[in-house]
């Protein structure tokens, strides 16, 4: 079985966790733990978040003042070599050592006409008070958004992605046996300039839906989103919050999920599952191999079982 697996970026840095390498790579190590369950017995594809990690290098480019700011499109790329880095190795070490993996910096082309260049919503980078968020807007002209009361991140442009450039790379090498670490942090966006060629634009791609376009693309039999919640909760964060266990995309298109959490995972899974009869899977990191066998999280099939 293919299974394409999206680490949510707080598998790889919880919310208020210092952003140190250390700390980084302990929380790979327990995520490879759970990947390296699966690949014993499946053929794994990985994708990841970066979320934080971009942020922290934006601030650290900043902070530079000699030469301008690098763009996102190449502080994007070194976060996600950094983190296929770390999670490469990790999983490696928890694997046989004939196990065969590759880290794929991977170019996902975006319309230069989408919608979301004019409204920038994708949260990165750490967390700030009201005073922080105002002087990074003041110093670096980004926009803010107030995530939670008294929580305010940076936002960006975030376009859906179009186009997979690397998809036949990464379908040889998943073809023969190689565990594949692609599309992190939703992959490098890049657009069509006007001879043609491909160049990077300032933008984030959700990877949920880099993911769910890689699942589809590679004809993978399941796509597991994990993250540090259990399941899509109905009602969340009301008293009427209930688990949902089992949906079809048309029975999750009838209820709203949050726009910068939960919703594109719900959008990447009903996408997923709509398009055959594959499974869609989303929930806790450590439930893994449990939501692969229909024991846990949130299953989004096509139609009802």
């Amino acid at each position: 079985m293919r299974v394409v697996v999206a680490l949510g970026g707080n598998a790889l840095l919880k919310r208020g966790e210092p952003m140190t390498a250390e700390v980084q790579r302990a929380n790979v190590r327990k995520a490879a733990t759970a990947l390296a369950d699966l690949a014993r017995e499946h053929d794994i594809v990985v994708a990841h978040g970066n979320g934080p990690q971009v942020g922290l290098l934006a601030l650290q480019a900043a902070a530079y003042k000699d030469v301008a700011p690098y763009p996102l499109d190449i502080l994007g790329a070194e976060s996600v070599g950094m983190i296929g880095y770390l999670v490469e190795q990790e999983l490696a070490n928890a694997l046989p050592q004939d196990a065969k993996l590759a880290t794929l910096l991977t170019q996902i082309e975006v319309d230069r006409d989408d919608p979301a260049f004019a409204r920038p919503e994708k949260p990165i980078g750490p967390v700030y008070s009201l005073a922080e968020a105002e002087r990074a807007r003041a110093a670096h002209g980004w926009p803010m958004v107030e995530e939670a009361e008294g929580k305010w991140r940076r936002v960006v442009p975030s376009p859906r992605p179009k186009r997979i450039t690397q998809i036949e790379a990464v379908r040889l090498l998943a073809n023969f046996g190689v565990i594949v670490i692609c599309a992190g942090g939703g992959g490098i966006p890049v657009i069509r300039n006007a001879d043609g060629d491909l160049e990077g634009i300032e933008a984030v791609i959700d990877k949920d839906r880099a993911a769910g376009l890689l699942a589809e693309q590679l004809a993978a039999d399941a796509f597991l989103m994990l993250t540090d919640v259990d399941a899509v909760y109905e009602s969340w964060g009301t008293p009427q919050q209930r688990p949902i266990r089992q949906a079809t995309p048309d029975e999750l298109s009838a209820q709203s999920f949050a726009a910068g959490s939960m919703g594109p995972k719900v959008e990447a899974a009903s996408a997923f599952a709509a398009a055959g009869n594959c499974l869609a899977g989303i929930g806790r990191l450590e439930d893994a191999r449990a939501i692969l066998e229909g024991r846990a999280g949130t299953l989004v099939r096509s139609r009802a079982t």
